[in-house]
């Protein structure tokens, strides 16, 4: 009987007795909408939202339903119109072309390089081709690529930078933080994100007139004065009476659960990142696993861990199988049907015949995924990744 791993890769750290505490009393109190407060009171939404944008290092902030709601109206206070060509990294998950298609927007993917990143050649000759407005870049599993080249061609082109943060929530680069590179930037708190609320999202902004227009259109109706963190009221009166409300507001409870969640997230990051380097330690050394390196101008949150074997990809469906009867759950983005919360570019039919991305279906017919969590321990990860090679290595066996 081969060693099993016994731990689940999707279970959460508990929320703590003082946040069920306070949860417990906005629930007895019946004031669960973020506008329903009494004279003089916070709602927890907008305190969540002053002290994510002060965390953040950002002007505004806007709480509200999901991350890919933040990621649509983003869009729109940015000034999308319907029809307009967005730009955006093919590796990214279905929410991201859901929330440009939200917008009315028209995605234009770009290929991706070996190392997950957004493909710069392809970002300018697109971008020259195109002369697309927007770009919808996305960190995906945590992978920031060279943003100031990034800010560069956005500069060169006119393009505004839209930062899908999901996956990088207290991550940097070259000591700036992920979502401060663009001109609006959207982050998740979705259960296996880096803050949970089970369903939730933020928005920040250094601009006060897409802040005020993503505030009105989150469904504030006239109440835009009671949140947290956001422009002065003459910004909202040249705006307020021509932004559609599209309801995607925050309630108190999951405003409650991000607020004691976030004084922890930095340590909280730390301690993915010895997560991850306990799962590379063993996976960078073992001859049939590439894994690439990070750059060191890239401060990350080892949240997931992705890993290329050197199997045909026609045997990876094998090494899932293989990893899973063992207790260890392999994510793989190279399969051509959709599958759990893995998809693939070409899987988005509802968006029209997909360009041929050659370079992106390459690399993704190799590119396996798996969850850290935080229950794991650094002895579960090293486990885990002796694992997985060990399947790695039994496959390429069979296959000489």
């Amino acid at each position: 009987m081969k060693p099993q791993f016994e731990k689940p890769f999707t279970q959460q750290e508990p929320v703590s007795e003082e946040t069920i505490a306070r949860v417990g009393d906005i629930l007895r109190s019946g004031r669960l909408h973020r506008y329903n407060t009494m004279p003089g009171e916070a709602s927890e939404a907008a305190l969540l939202e002053k002290e994510y944008a002060a965390y953040q290092g950002a002007e505004y902030c806007l709480a509200c339903s999901s991350g890919g709601y933040a990621l649509s109206v983003a869009l729109r206070a940015a000034g999308l119109k319907p029809g307009d060509q967005v730009l955006a990294n093919a590796y990214t998950l279905a929410p991201v072309p859901g929330a440009i298609h939200n917008a009315g927007g028209v995605p234009v993917f770009i290929e991706i390089d070996e190392d997950w990143h957004i493909d710069l050649n392809d970002l300018r000759s697109k971008a020259e081709a195109t002369q697309a407005r927007f770009l919808m870049l996305s960190h995906m599993r945590g992978h920031i690529a060279d943003m100031g080249a990034i800010v560069a061609l956005c500069e060169e082109f006119d393009i505004t930078l839209v930062e899908d943060c999901a996956h990088t929530m207290g991550a940097h680069w070259n000591g700036v933080k992920s979502g401060n590179f663009g001109r609006v930037a959207a982050f998740s708190a979705q259960t296996y994100k880096h803050i949970n609320s089970g369903e939730g999202g933020l928005l920040t902004t250094n601009d006060a007139q897409i802040a005020a227009r993503a505030i009105i259109m989150s469904g504030s109706y006239m109440l835009y004065g009671s949140h947290g963190a956001a422009p002065d009221e003459s910004v909202f009166a040249s705006v307020k009476l021509t932004t559609p409300n599209y309801s995607g507001r925050m309630d108190n409870v999951r405003a409650a659960l991000l607020r004691d969640q976030l004084p922890g997230l930095d340590e909280n990051v730390r301690r993915w990142k010895l997560r991850y380097q306990a799962l590379e330690t063993v996976m960078i050394n073992a001859p049939n696993v590439d894994v690439s390196e990070r750059s060191q101008n890239e401060d990350y949150v080892g949240s997931s861990f992705q890993f290329r074997p050197c199997l045909q990809p026609s045997m990876i469906p094998d090494l899932v199988a293989n990893c899973g009867a063992r207790g260890v759950d392999i994510k793989w983005f190279g399969a051509a049907e959709p599958q759990a919360f893995t998809s693939r570019y070409d899987s988005w039919r509802y968006l029209g015949e997909p360009d041929a991305l050659p370079q992106t279906l390459e690399v993704l017919s190799r590119t396996c995924d798996i969850r850290v969590p935080l229950t794991f321990e650094e002895s579960d990860c090293r486990f885990v990744a002796e694992i997985i090679v060990s399947e790695v290595d039994a496959l390429v066996e069979t296959s000489l």
